[in-house]
């Protein structure tokens, strides 16, 4: 009796156990992620608990729309895009307080389709923000909430040539930082 195939698949079966133990999917509302950005530059972005965003409040998979980082990766994209348009001298705090993303679960479609979020244009992405705009002596130039939302955004992104999860919400963060830092003519 040749027992090497046995202790192969006793092995395989071990190592892939081990590994999956540790290497657990990351939710955005697990207890250690992040709630902030690491301080650097003259944009700081830093939100409230994604538990209570919109997103995973009134989804109907909670659970596949709390996996993975989309939150950390917005406001990541966020202070990239402000700190492009914002003029020398000048600093931004940002705090976001709510997410609701581009389309939705339809459970009503069955199992299969449980993991699958639907884009239509009923379920457009939105984003509520708290804004502190200074000068570099500290006189507040604009403060405020900025509630973010994009009902075109099927008419305006362009999906074809992006496989990017987050596409419409980084759109819709463009078009708001363009509105929000023209300059004044």
């Amino acid at each position: 009796m040749n027992l090497r195939p046995a202790l192969i698949a006793a092995a395989l079966i071990l190592a892939t156990a081990a590994g999956s133990a540790s290497a657990r999917i990351r939710n955005v509302t697990d207890a250690d992620a992040p709630r902030s950005l690491p301080d650097q530059g003259p944009v700081s972005v830093s939100w409230e608990d994604p538990a209570n965003f919109t997103e995973l409040r009134y989804s109907a998979n909670s659970w596949e729309a709390r996996r993975g980082n989309w939150v950390e990766e917005l406001a990541e994209y966020l202070r990239e895009s402000v700190e492009q348009k914002l003029p020398a001298g000048e600093r931004l705090q940002v705090d976001i307080t709510d997410i609701r993303r581009a389309g939705s679960y339809e459970p009503w479609r069955g199992v299969q389709f449980n993991d699958t979020r639907f884009i239509r244009d009923v379920y457009p992405p939105r984003m509520t923000l708290n804004i502190r705009r200074t000068t570099a002596d500290g006189t507040v130039i604009a403060e405020g909430e900025r509630k973010l939302s994009d009902p075109g955004f099927l008419m305006t992104a362009n999906p074809i040539f992006s496989s990017d999860p987050l596409r419409y919400e980084k759109a819709m963060i463009d078009r708001w930082v363009w509105r929000e830092l023209k300059p004044e003519s």
